[in-house]
């Protein structure tokens, strides 16, 4: 008789009957993970387990450990620099502007290391964040060694993932072929690559706000904050109360941001998706209200962050000073 395949452990744990699965340990789906990533699984075997997965749905401690098996894997395991922010992009359809890539330069200017890292995301119809960034003259590096390198002249670095862990980009390739998204598009956003002592998190469905903060209590991340995000990105609605979860100093609590505005319609899904767009913002040639309170706000989450003590009108007032008296005439 064949001996079970080693990956089968993981399956049966899953994939028992209706009272007899269970949730992974954080070793557990650490090593489940790991022996994906090193493509030590067959292809009938991974789809199971990320269906399996998603059918049951993930914990924190699964999703952590993960996340501690996608590093085991980066390319550059020892690439380090002591960056202020992590800002991961990781949604890849993007029906609205980037506006949060407005936020991210002026949080740099505040003289923030940041870094941002995600996919590529679809271009046709879309706005994905590669082609904004690349407006403003970001640096866009292929590795984490470069990013390193780049910090020491920047303030906000990007590194794409297929960059840095291929491994995990590929598991992204599998959306298609499966019809649904997977557990690494939770986690991936997690990776935290230079492991910033701060970190923003912008999910599409509010339900997995809990999770995501559960995935850093696990991780030990110290300082973080989740909430309902344009797009699945780091982008806040002005129009929406917002309610945030957060990590400050390793305390979970609950943050209750009021609306920006009284206006309750815009249509983010019919903005001009052109990424001039983006530069003409921050010249001051377009009038686009609701936008322009996103790119404030969002910045007020991070100048919360590094800042506890700072009330959230407060922040609101320091990021709308910081707004409007950017230089105008920096971008071409």
């Amino acid at each position: 008789m064949t001996a079970d395949h080693p990956f089968a452990q993981y399956i049966r744990i899953l994939g028992k009957g209706p009272k007899m699965w269970r949730d992974m340990t954080f070793e557990e789906a650490k090593g489940a993970m790991t022996m994906v990533l090193e493509g030590k699984v067959e292809p009938l075997q991974l789809g199971a387990f990320l269906l399996l997965l998603r059918r049951k749905g993930e914990t924190g401690e699964e999703l952590g450990g993960m996340v501690a098996a996608a590093r085991d894997q980066f390319l550059d395991k020892d690439a380090r620099f002591p960056v202020d922010f992590d800002w991961p992009s990781y949604a890849d359809r993007h029906r609205q502007q980037p506006w949060f890539i407005l936020a991210a330069i002026l949080l740099a200017d505040q003289g923030y290391k940041i870094l941002m890292h995600g996919i590529a995301g679809y271009s046709d119809g879309y706005a994905p964040t590669r082609p904004a960034l690349a407006m403003f003259g970001i640096r866009q590096e292929s590795s984490l060694s470069a990013a390193a390198a780049a910090f020491e002249a920047e303030n906000l670095v990007y590194v794409g993932l297929e960059h840095f862990c291929p491994a995990v980009q590929s598991l992204f390739e599998l959306r298609p072929l499966l019809g649904v998204r997977t557990a690494v598009n939770t986690f991936g956003r997690d990776l935290n690559p230079f492991r910033a002592p701060y970190q923003l998190q912008g999910v599409f469905h509010p339900p997995y706000k809990p999770l995501h903060l559960d995935t850093m209590r696990h991780l030990g991340q110290p300082n973080s904050i989740i909430f309902k995000g344009g797009g699945g990105e780091v982008q806040r609605n002005p129009m929406k109360p917002v309610q945030v979860d957060a990590l400050v100093a390793g305390q979970a609590e609950i943050q209750e941001w009021p609306e920006m505005t009284e206006q309750s319609v815009y249509k983010w899904r019919e903005e001009d998706l052109s990424p001039r767009q983006l530069v003409l913002m921050w010249q001051g040639y377009l009038d686009l209200p609701v936008p322009e309170l996103a790119i404030i706000g969002t910045l007020a989450f991070a100048l919360k962050m590094v800042t506890p003590e700072l009330t959230i009108l407060a922040a609101e007032n320091r990021a709308r000073d910081i707004w409007q008296v950017r230089d105008k005439r920096r971008f071409k």
